[in-house]
């Protein structure tokens, strides 16, 4: 399909296309979602390069091991005891182990590396005090550089090979999406998805809601407070900027869904591909605001993009407010462009503001966050992810990654090991991942330390503890919690 004209197609259904991920849309959505990966702009777009036969190679030969693994796994059972067979992980005495993919080597490497270095920073501290009944909790953490295919494979190593107790802190919507199928294939091992770094909808609905427990608010939640407060302040031409896969669509479904609780519709779009780094040009996407000339943006991508689109936007004198999600990654954009500043002299970072889902974590009135600020300090060199995650080809100067002091992600990934922390305790002295769920379901509301009450489980089944969203704006090079009347600057006149 290289042209199409998208005025004659109706905007309602685009958010349906793929909800899952990349696969099983039949051939009609095929379509769709080759138009959604281009870009376009209300019937203008600049089409994407097609997928390579390698790629075609590669998906054939992931299906070869997925299949290989099922059914080898059936065969396997059959010369185990029953209990064994049901839940392997209960004869450990030593340790518990959680499995994480996620990306800790290519373009969205600080935002895996920040979640693994906060969780660290929490079981560090407890496994030196002799971990839960004896048992230290170990991340056995795997690399899948932010693509779905390597996130496949992960997943099916440590369900099959590492027999993990459950996954832990996966990073990112379109690895996850095409992992949750693999926990339905596997329902009968029990395998849960545990509080994933991504606040898409895949893992809320049906069919795939009873695989997983979410800590964070939704990006649907992150989007509509966004839009209520611009509209508030009579900015109500609102583009957005965003990832052109499963996480871009999310947020743009998310975004849609919030302009048309005001009546209002999407005034326009450009996307760019997953992996684009900060140093390429996106003039392109610029263009595309300056026609449109809107009130706001709101940019649903990852930081080297992110920052790259804040850059060229200011640059070309477009200066309306722009928007980011939490998964954005917030201080590891605000490093790149306060490099840009000082070589440019000019501003990036204002009238920036960045939803979140934790708390500030400059905010020492709450425990949780003292507690982490305190963690983080003392642990700092030996939280970090090995070696041979971070430079699979090698560590380089160029490459070497320089960890943050903290920020929200890291936060996160302290409050989500304390969360695993706090259901393992309640499970007895020997635990079995064919309790978890029941675990989980049954903690109601609980304290987790920051300064909100958490909740699971009761009448509805929960499985989101959190609806918190908190706004946070640039002040004095770090990102801050918004001030009362902040958003009423920025109101259009």
């Amino acid at each position: 399909m290289d042209e199409e004209d998208w005025r004659h197609r109706p905007r309602e259904v685009l958010p349906s296309y793929d909800r899952f991920g990349d696969h099983n849309v039949g051939l009609a959505g095929q379509k769709q979602l080759v138009a959604f990966r281009n870009f376009h702009l209300r019937g203008r777009y600049v089409k994407e390069e097609a997928q390579t036969s390698h790629r075609s190679r590669w998906m054939l030969a992931l299906a070869l091991l997925l299949a290989a693994a099922l059914f080898g796994d059936r065969v396997s059972a059959k010369d185990k005891t029953a209990d064994a067979g049901a839940d392997r992980q209960d004869a450990s005495q030593t340790e518990i182990r959680l499995g994480m993919s996620a990306d800790f080597s290519a373009s969205a490497r600080a935002l895996s590396i920040e979640l693994y270095r906060g969780a660290m920073a929490y079981l560090l501290a407890l496994n030196n005090a002799g971990g839960v009944n004896g048992r230290r909790i170990v991340i056995k953490a795997y690399d899948d550089q932010y693509e779905p295919d390597l996130a496949i494979r992960n997943t099916l190593k440590l369900m099959a090979e590492d027999d993990v107790f459950a996954l832990f802190s996966y990073v990112g919507t379109p690895t996850m999406n095409r992992t949750l199928p693999l926990l339905q294939m596997y329902h009968d091992k029990n395998f849960l998805l545990l509080f994933p770094f991504t606040g898409a909808a895949t893992n809320r609905t049906p069919p795939y809601d009873q695989l997983s427990f979410n800590l964070r608010a939704s990006y649907d939640q992150e989007m509509k407070g966004l839009i209520d407060h611009f509209v508030a302040v009579n900015r109500t031409r609102i583009a957005v900027f965003y990832q052109a896969d499963a996480y871009g669509r999310a947020g743009w479904g998310g975004l849609r869904k919030a302009l048309d609780e005001h009546g209002l519709e999407i005034a326009g779009e450009a996307t760019y591909r997953r992996g684009s780094p900060f140093d390429q040009s996106y003039d392109r996407q610029v263009a595309i605001m300056q026609r449109v000339q809107p009130d706001a943006v709101v940019c649903v991508g990852t930081y080297p993009a992110c920052a790259g689109f804040v850059r060229d936007m200011r640059d070309r004198d477009v200066d309306c407010p722009i928007a980011t999600l939490s998964f954005v990654g917030g201080e590891a954009m605000l490093k790149l462009l306060s490099a840009a500043e000082q070589e440019s002299n000019k501003d990036y970072t204002s009238r920036l503001v960045s939803s979140q889902v934790v708390p500030s974590y400059n905010d020492d009135s709450i425990p949780a966050v003292r507690e982490y600020r305190e963690a983080m300090d003392r642990y700092r060199d030996a939280i970090m992810p090995p070696d041979s995650l971070l430079y699979p080809h090698g560590k380089t100067a160029k490459w070497k990654y320089a960890p943050l002091p903290d920020g929200f992600i890291s936060l996160e990934g302290y409050l989500n090991a304390k969360l695993f922390v706090a259901i393992l305790q309640r499970m007895g002295a020997n635990p079995r991942r064919a309790d978890l769920a029941t675990a989980v379901l049954a903690m109601g509301d609980f304290d987790l330390g920051v300064g909100r009450p958490l909740s699971f489980g009761g009448d509805t089944g929960r499985r989101q503890a959190s609806d918190q969203v908190y706004y946070t704006v640039v002040r004095d090079g770090r990102f801050v919690p918004i001030r009362d009347g902040e958003w009423e600057a920025w109101a259009k006149r």
